[in-house]
């Protein structure tokens, strides 16, 4: 039941991403973003201990406030991104989108070189898979967790499917991707959430803090000799991006 309630709510809020005018559909984002900032106490929660992290007290209330909503008013975008590509050619899918320093993955493709893209949840992470996977034509294995809702979560890979993108549960991941690289795919790994000692992970100092980071790039590179390429996509008005690629 709780399933049908969520479908029912995702085509509702994509029907009103679709019918709404630019500026009204904005309005009404940040408005669900400051609501959502105020209700959601998990989650504020969790923006201030990263924000005491990264900031220490140099910030005052209003400062994180303006933040926290931000973080929220960036998340309904991706979720809005996603449900306005359903469907969409890939022609389209590239349309506003600006790659920067491509002539990396060129040259790894062109050298026959097993792939490895490093990214994380920046900015609207979720169309950067499909950007990358139309941009070179390639099938890119993406590591991701499962949604809980069966519905919602099919819907989610077949948004992927549909722009060459091949989901890889997290549990489990490392026999997924080995699969992958094995065939020649380019794979995707969003790190930059911390782990248990327990899943795998290695001590790193983070803000002089301890985290526990993800070794599973690392030790594909070296058993693939592939090449790690960190990649990220930015934008300042959720209509203009840009995916910058580091060698």
């Amino acid at each position: 039941m709780v399933d049908y309630f969520y479908l029912l709510l995702y085509y509702t809020f994509s029907l009103l991403s679709k019918l709404l005018p630019k500026k009204s559909m904005d309005w009404f984002l940040k408005t669900l973003s400051n609501i959502a900032y105020r209700i959601d106490k998990k989650h504020r929660k969790i923006i201030y201990t990263n924000l005491d992290l990264a900031f220490g007290n140099t910030l005052n209330q209003s400062e994180r406030d303006k933040i926290g909503i931000r973080t929220f008013y960036n998340m309904l975008h991706t979720i809005v991104g996603f449900m306005r590509r359903y469907g969409k050619s890939k022609e389209i899918l590239l349309t506003n989108i600006t790659f920067h320093r491509d002539d990396i993955v060129r040259k790894a493709l062109e050298n026959d070189q097993k792939i490895i893209f490093i990214t994380g949840h920046y900015s609207n992470w979720e169309l950067l898979a499909p950007a990358l996977a139309t941009k070179f034509n390639f099938t890119l294995a993406a590591v991701g967790r499962r949604l809980n809702s069966k519905l919602m979560n099919q819907i989610l890979i077949k948004n992927r499917q549909q722009f060459g993108v091949e989901m890889i549960d997290r549990q489990g991941a490392m026999k997924g991707m080995i699969k992958a690289l094995k065939e020649n795919k380019p794979v995707g790994l969003l790190l930059d959430q911390s782990l248990y000692e327990h899943q795998g992970a290695l001590k790193v100092d983070f803000f002089g803090k301890n985290a526990g980071h993800s070794p599973a790039a690392s030790i594909l590179g070296r058993m693939f000799n592939a090449t790690l390429i960190p990649v990220f996509i930015s934008t300042d008005d959720y209509e203009q991006y840009e995916i910058n690629f580091y060698d």
